[in-house]
């Protein structure tokens, strides 16, 4: 039985991770400290007996050193996300990020464990080259906008993965996620679908943020752990990095739109400025959309689900939670 340790497995995308790793009959153990992550995304586990759980940071060396000592694979997915966070705490986003995931290489790399390490599109900064391929140049704005700031730490990360690969052989995996949404999400931090529904099912004003001109690709989070599963059971994906998202383009304000025509809502629809949104000059990407052709030639995967689909089973959850 292959002994799966997730870090951050509380959290939105760990949860459907370690569900799904049970069902494939991994013996799964997470780790979280709860400051982003909420329990409540896999207390339905926590009756299986191959579901381990410690409520502890990354942090804890000791803590670390036991349970990487015990598993076969790490799913890396503890960070500091979301654009409220990384606008309000840069101090606590730098230091999680890049501390985090130093913590877990250099423990990975006592016990030769194998690392499958999330990373982000934000990586990509502000360029005007998509569709994003993997090997694309990153266009970052100046250190003084700290909202750049988690695109240079896991940035940092990709660096410092690759060098323990080179350097040592460490097995790494590196996966940039592009907008993984889908049920459990929580909108506490920024995530705009979860943001959007809520407040289109209770007929309050949907926020738009600057124009709403600015396009994203919504992949559900079903996909995006098949292919993170896919990844980590293909030995030809070590030491190398892959786009995982779909390429359903929308902008912001049409996602409004259709959230408020799917949920039937009522709600009046509203453009924010990011100065009243966020902070004084804050930056966007105007364009976000993936190139996953290497990774559909890696291990055949791609994206299945629409965002349609995806808003459907969001506006679902989100109703039987708002009375």
């Amino acid at each position: 039985m292959t002994r799966a340790l997730i870090t951050g497995g509380a959290g939105f995308i760990g949860g459907h991770l370690s569900e799904v790793l049970l069902d494939k009959g991994y013996e799964v153990t997470i780790i979280d400290d709860l400051s982003t992550g909420r329990f409540e995304n896999v207390e339905h586990l926590t009756g299986n007996p191959h579901f381990h759980f410690a409520i502890e940071t990354i942090a804890n060396t000791a803590v670390m050193d036991r349970l990487v000592s015990e598993c076969d694979i790490i799913f890396h997915l503890a960070a500091a996300v979301g654009v409220d966070l990384i606008v309000s705490k840069p101090i606590h986003v730098i230091e999680t990020n890049i501390g985090g995931s130093e913590i877990v290489l250099q423990t990975a790399r006592r016990y030769r464990r194998k690392v499958m390490l999330a990373s982000t599109s934000e990586v990509y900064g502000k360029s005007n080259s998509a569709p994003f391929a993997e090997d694309d140049d990153s266009v970052l704005g100046p250190t003084i906008k700290n909202r750049w700031s988690y695109a240079a730490t896991k940035a940092v990360d990709e660096f410092l993965a690759l060098a323990y690969h080179k350097e040592i052989e460490l097995p790494v995996v590196i996966f940039r996620l592009f907008n993984t949404v889908g049920v459990r999400q929580s909108g506490r931090y920024g995530m705009v679908i979860p943001r959007f529904v809520q407040a289109a099912l209770k007929d309050e004003p949907i926020r738009v943020f600057g124009d709403g001109k600015q396009t994203r690709c919504f992949g559900n989070v079903s996909d995006s752990v098949r292919a993170i599963i896919a990844l980590s059971e293909c030995d030809e994906a070590v030491g190398q990095v892959f786009n995982v998202g779909t390429q359903e383009e929308v902008t912001i304000l049409e996602l409004a739109e259709r959230v408020k025509t799917r949920a039937g809502s009522g709600s009046e629809i509203m453009l924010v400025p990011y100065n009243e949104a966020y902070e004084e000059g804050f930056e966007d990407m105007r364009r976000r959309i993936p190139d996953t052709s290497k990774i559909q030639r890696m291990v055949g995967w791609k994206a299945e689900k629409t965002l349609d689909q995806t808003l459907d089973e969001v506006i679902a959850y989100f109703r039987k939670r708002i009375v």
